[in-house]
């Protein structure tokens, strides 16, 4: 079983590229779960066609300790497992603790079976937080790939993200599998996200072009692959599942200095000498 986590800058993605990732490796007969670590509780929308689930700490809450799997874990497209941990009330609690609460009782519960191929972590935005980091800081999730973009602030994210997975390496044996570059159009994109993958010391796993298929299958609450699987963008989610499926390249990330990675925007026309 490979135990994988999505990071990101949020707003990057990282939702809409895991579901249609997913999607391709369903496709591919793989057997797989999906955690939803973020309280919005948005990681499996497109695999369940729009259907409210209910979230491990919703039903903690309303239900106590004494719940079964079936109540908090729904099947979807190609038989994916969908679990979304959720998070506090509003203004009450941290969300990471949520994420640490879910995936300990989802152990318990038996959901981590021997017939799963993958298990994937859909984490809230950046390393923030001992909570959102727990998927790596525990051993959780052995593969990190962090969805970013061209621009600045994505970057600047997916460095600080590079950085928690150093720290995290010797204790929990986490790794980078690589960049996956969620395209914005921005001029050059391509090439900086592949120099700054070159400088972590990994690869740029996959460039997504920008496409309205995403935007039309979502509206359709459906993944590409599942909307319209002969369209040119469901063979790039193809394309990216059996890149991460066939990936043997795994690093202790080298992150970049505040300078480095700053003189790298700037040579590509990113920020104002």
């Amino acid at each position: 079983m490979r135990q994988v986590a999505i990071y990101g800058k949020g707003g990057i993605g990282k939702s809409t590229t895991t579901q249609n990732l997913n999607a391709g490796l369903a496709e591919m007969g793989k057997h797989i779960m999906i955690v939803g670590c973020d309280p919005k509780a948005d990681s499996c929308r497109l695999i369940l066609g729009g259907l409210a689930q209910q979230t491990v700490l919703d039903t903690l809450r309303e239900a106590g300790e004494d719940i079964e799997l079936e109540s908090v874990m729904k099947t979807g497209y190609g038989g994916i497992k969908c679990v979304e941990s959720g998070g506090p009330e509003p203004g009450v609690g941290c969300a990471g603790r949520g994420i640490i609460t879910s995936i300990g009782l989802l152990e318990q519960l038996g959901a981590y079976t021997d017939d799963l191929d993958y298990v994937f972590y859909d984490v809230l935005g950046d390393v923030v937080c001992g909570g959102f980091a727990m998927p790596i800081r525990e051993g959780k999730a052995q593969e990190i790939y962090i969805v970013c973009s061209g621009e600045m602030m994505a970057l600047y994210a997916a460095n600080n993200i590079s950085k928690g997975i150093m720290k995290y390496a010797k204790t929990g044996g986490v790794r980078l599998g690589g960049l996956i570059c969620n395209s914005r159009n921005v001029a050059g994109e391509e090439e900086l996200v592949s120099a700054v993958a070159h400088e972590l010391g990994t690869q740029m796993i996959h460039f997504v072009p920008r496409s309205r298929d995403v935007q039309q299958a979502e509206i359709n609450k459906k993944t590409v692959i599942d909307w319209n699987p002969a369209c040119e963008q469901a063979d790039v989610y193809r394309e990216l599942a059996q890149k991460i499926d066939s990936n043997d390249m795994f690093v202790i990330p080298k992150p970049l200095t505040q300078d480095r990675l700053e003189t790298l925007l700037m040579e590509h026309g990113l920020m104002e000498a």
